[in-house]
């Protein structure tokens, strides 16, 4: 399978960097930003999930009559929804789509977070209720007879859905990057998500998703995701100067405002991802060709935060890099989304796009780039 590129969608135009934070979906802009992703050849785009959101099936239902090929994830939390509606729910996009949907099950990284809607199990019990959740959505999209259940987590007698996935099933994607996670989406998952590390950590995940995948006696592995924040421009020099522009906002708006960290507790996230991209940035701002950190250091890690800085070839080089290392997936999508999502649409996919093709044809690598990677003040070999 080909490489595919996955984004997230916004409701309205706020975003780090203007700083809005406007509560109200605006539909034109909804509209608009969808065909922007369509049109760029972007293959999946994300409907995120957070308690103070909005309500993602119904989101990725409208995104779905924008567009003719975009397939919408929707992120999940087991908490939220009972398995057998979700399931429903989830099937009922997928005919509405036309057999797009995707599902991104979150277990839950911040007890804080969870407890705003009710849900106060610990870590390890969340992965135990998002593994059974997970078996019992398969289940009823492949069940054509009515049948009980009875778990630790969910219970109930004499079920049957006649909302049929138009494929069968619907891809069910697992993130994080705990023991639990790996465990969990190692035997369960079809797309295991991560976020951008250096070139070895993420082959030391890929590698932890893989073993455990076989533990389960798997004969396939997930299919692995990885999502950058790029800063792209016309060269090197230009990026590096937009990067320090963007780092500025974030650093200006930390701990108060609208897109503070909201995660991080008095001593810091409590979720291994954050936690991990924090020590990563302790180590250093530059990491391999682009990957630059200080952003998540920024915004405390709070989501994916790390920023691939460079040129429209340097960044294309650099996302080719995670794609030798075995990524499936890459996930793009700025801090400036709209005006970001344009310029990946328009410089970056072509350019992956096109030096994959020159590789299947000819069997050997191009040059997108020519130029060794810079450090983070634009001038010099890193």
């Amino acid at each position: 399978m080909p490489v595919e590129f996955i984004s997230a969608i916004n409701v309205n135009a706020s975003n780090e960097v203007n700083g809005r934070a406007d509560p109200a979906v605006d539909v034109g802009y909804l509209r608009r930003y969808a065909r922007i992703l369509e049109d760029g050849g972007f293959d999946y785009t994300l409907v995120p999930y957070n308690s103070t959101f909005h309500d993602p099936f119904t989101v990725a239902a409208a995104l779905t009559q924008f567009t003719e090929r975009i397939r919408p994830i929707i992120a999940l939390r087991p908490n939220t929804m009972y398995p057998t509606v979700a399931a429903k729910a989830l099937a009922t996009l997928d005919q509405l789509s036309g057999g797009r949907a995707v599902v991104h099950l979150i277990a839950g990284g911040s007890d804080a977070e969870q407890a705003r809607e009710g849900d106060r199990l610990a870590k390890a019990q969340r992965y135990e209720r998002q593994e059974e959740y997970i078996r019992i959505l398969r289940k009823v999209w492949t069940s054509t007879e009515s049948f009980d259940h009875g778990g630790k987590y969910y219970t109930f007698e004499d079920f049957v859905s006649v909302v049929r996935p138009v494929n069968g099933t619907i891809p069910v994607s697992v993130g994080g990057s705990s023991d639990e996670a790996y465990r969990v989406g190692g035997a369960l998952g079809d797309i295991f998500g991560l976020w951008g590390e250096p070139l070895a950590d993420t082959r030391q995940q890929i590698d932890r998703v893989a073993a455990e995948a076989r533990r389960a006696g798997r004969e396939d592995t997930p299919r692995t995701w990885v999502t950058f924040r790029p800063i792209v421009a016309a060269t090197d020099a230009l990026a590096w100067d937009k990067a320090h522009r963007i780092l500025a906002i974030l650093q200006g708006r930390r701990g108060a405002g609208p897109w503070k960290a909201r995660w991080a507790g008095a001593d810091g996230p409590a979720n291994v991802g954050s936690q991990r991209l924090l020590e990563i940035a302790g180590r250093k701002d530059v990491h391999d060709r682009a990957l630059w950190t200080p952003t998540a250091t920024a915004t405390g890690a709070a989501g994916a935060s790390t920023a691939l800085v460079g040129s429209y070839e340097t960044v294309a080089a650099a996302i080719l890099d995670y794609v030798d290392l075995g990524a499936d997936l890459i996930s793009i999508r700025g801090y400036d989304n709209l005006d970001d999502a344009i310029d990946y649409g328009r410089y970056i996919i072509p350019l992956v796009r096109q030096e994959l093709a020159h590789r299947a044809e000819t069997g050997r690598r191009g040059q997108v780039v020519a130029q060794p990677p810079l450090v983070a003040g634009g001038v010099g070999a890193a």
